[in-house]
């Protein structure tokens, strides 16, 4: 079994008493793990054990996703809860750091070890479905994997509905994506759009997959782990950097973003420092991030996590706006457009592979639910709705303004009219709430690297989080091209994590145990993924070049 290092056997420890009970706690455990370890080899254990899938890094991803994507954390509200508490570590209080207040380990007040009771009952989750045997562990859960996932990861309560599911679904799916669907169509022309539909389909039956990834032993929680079970601890790295690396570009999408759209709305914006002259993009790029900078220091998310749930509503309202101006101000050009543009249908791939990328919260979403057999239903739902919005975006979009189609279709509505004041401010607003939450996950997996020295953590976690939050302004500042930032996302990262990656993890978890049509569809979607990574990331990091060479 994999030991715990000696600065995560302390995390929960306040008190010499404490300390000695746990000390003693562990030697016992020891003592009777030591005839189960001799069943199996080390790489065996690593991925089979329960335990090892909450104490590898990184152990605060199921939390802080949960918290960037609304879902109902355990034992908790749906939306926004205490536990964010421990998961802000900027002002430290957390378990990364040895310090916790009552409402943050709830788990403590419960015994350590299971009780013949809990030991008799059938497990909490059982498989809806029956692709998937289960899958035999090498190791019995023992006493001390039971006591670490009380300290270190609690397990999760089903307690959401089929409607909060559902909402948190698109919440993920329908992000600022949908703005640029009708720059998607422009580059790829109306037949480029069936790919939009096709990339829903694939996209959805992988949703499935890491369903199915997830029932196939016990312990698997999160995107991470399913990479564990199907590679070892490799696998868990590889996905958590890829993970992470996509939160991180999403938050430079954010700053250029905010200073299109407010560069839009004040063209004439600038200051000059000296001999540094700042134009109406960079001012407003520094602006932004200013503006967001204290809220990844705060200590508690909460607010910030009521109000970026309502990125549904935001979406919806954008949308609605850009409806208004096309059917009731009658801001309408008729472009019939083109068929089909080879040369700049790769850039097409990306952005519509970014409208769903969605995969690293579906495996947190699913074991969050009351009822897990209802899954499938709720992707269906989730992907059906937000695909009709993004393709009525993108015709309604594209039809409006034809060639003159900018990266993001806010930046063409007529600035007189209420319904554009309305969709612009609506897209600068809704960033400031996601921008903390979303870049949250990737500072905690680098605070869990620092040393646990108290003083030290209060000062890395500040260090980490400002430096985090200056390097997107400048990436952003040095590749501000909105759609192709987001195309180059789409195609190398969403790729991987919506299409590629779900595949191999469960064609690795199953083992053969998979039926020949299957393994073909499989096969499909790993070849489109890696044909639409390919042609995608090669065409985005073209342009990017040629871009910047103007």
């Amino acid at each position: 079994m994999m030991k715990n290092s000696v600065s995560e056997r302390s995390f929960y420890i306040e008190s010499d008493e404490d300390e000695e009970k746990f000390i003693k706690q562990e030697e016992d455990d020891d003592e009777g793990n030591a005839s189960d370890s001799s069943q199996s080899s080390t790489e065996n254990q690593q991925q089979n054990n329960p335990n090892s899938y909450t104490t590898t890094w990184p152990q605060s991803y199921r939390q802080s996703i949960d918290m960037l994507s609304s879902v109902q954390s355990p034992g908790l509200g749906f939306l926004g809860t205490p536990t964010l508490s421990r998961l802000s570590s900027s002002f430290i209080s957390s378990s990364l750091v040895r310090r916790h207040t009552p409402e943050v380990l709830p788990g403590l007040n419960k015994p350590l070890l299971p009780t013949v009771e809990d030991e008799q009952l059938p497990p909490k989750r059982r498989s809806s479905h029956t692709l998937l045997p289960p899958r035999k562990s090498s190791l019995r859960p023992t006493e001390a994997s039971f006591k670490a996932s009380q300290l270190m990861h609690e397990t999760p309560l089903r307690q959401s509905s089929f409607g909060q599911a559902v909402l948190n679904g698109m919440n993920v799916l329908c992000g600022v994506g949908i703005l640029s669907t009708p720059y998607a169509v422009k580059e790829g022309g109306w037949a480029g759009l069936s790919i939009l539909f096709l990339f829903a389909v694939l996209s959805f039956y992988t949703g499935l997959l890491l369903r199915y990834c997830l029932d196939s032993e016990p312990g698997l929680e999160t995107y991470p782990d399913i990479g564990q079970a199907a590679f070892g601890t490799t696998g868990r790295i590889a996905i958590s950097i890829i993970l992470y690396v996509e939160l991180y570009a999403c938050c430079v999408e954010y700053i250029i973003l905010e200073s299109d759209n407010l560069s839009s709305l004040f063209p004439n914006a600038h200051l000059s420092l000296g001999g540094l002259e700042l134009n109406s993009h960079r001012l407003f790029a520094l602006i932004s991030t200013l503006a967001v900078l204290p809220t990844v220091w705060l200590r508690d998310l909460s607010v910030l996590s009521y109000l970026s749930a309502g990125g549904v509503i935001a979406s919806i309202l954008v949308v609605c706006s850009l409806f208004w101006v096309g059917t009731v101000d009658h801001v309408n050009l008729h472009s019939k457009g083109s068929t089909l543009n080879l040369g700049t249908l790769p850039v097409a791939l990306g952005l519509y592979g970014y409208c769903y990328s969605g995969h690293a919260v579906f495996p947190n979403i699913y074991t969050s639910m009351e009822k897990p057999h209802q899954f499938p239903m709720v992707l269906l739902t989730s992907f059906g709705i937000c695909t009709l919005l993004y393709a009525g975006v993108a015709v309604m979009g594209y039809t409006m303004f034809g060639e003159s189609t900018e990266s993001q279709f806010t930046l063409n509505m007529p600035t007189d009219l209420l319904a554009s004041k309305i969709a612009v401010w609506t897209t600068v607003v809704n960033p400031f709430t996601k921008y903390a939450l979303t870049i949250t996950p990737v500072a905690l997996s680098l605070e869990e690297l620092i040393p646990s020295n108290q003083m030290k953590s209060y000062i890395y976690s500040i260090l980490i989080r400002t430096a985090l939050v200056v390097s997107t302004l400048l990436v952003g500042l040095a590749i501000p091209f909105f759609g192709l930032v987001m195309a180059l996302i789409g195609s190398f990262l969403t790729m991987l994590v919506t299409l590629i990656l779900p595949c191999l993890c469960f064609l690795s978890i199953t083992k053969g145990k998979i039926t020949r049509l299957q393994g073909c569809i499989c096969a499909f979607i790993i070849a489109v993924g890696a044909m639409s990574s390919g042609f995608g990331t090669y065409s985005a990091v073209s342009k990017i070049i040629d871009s910047l060479s103007r």
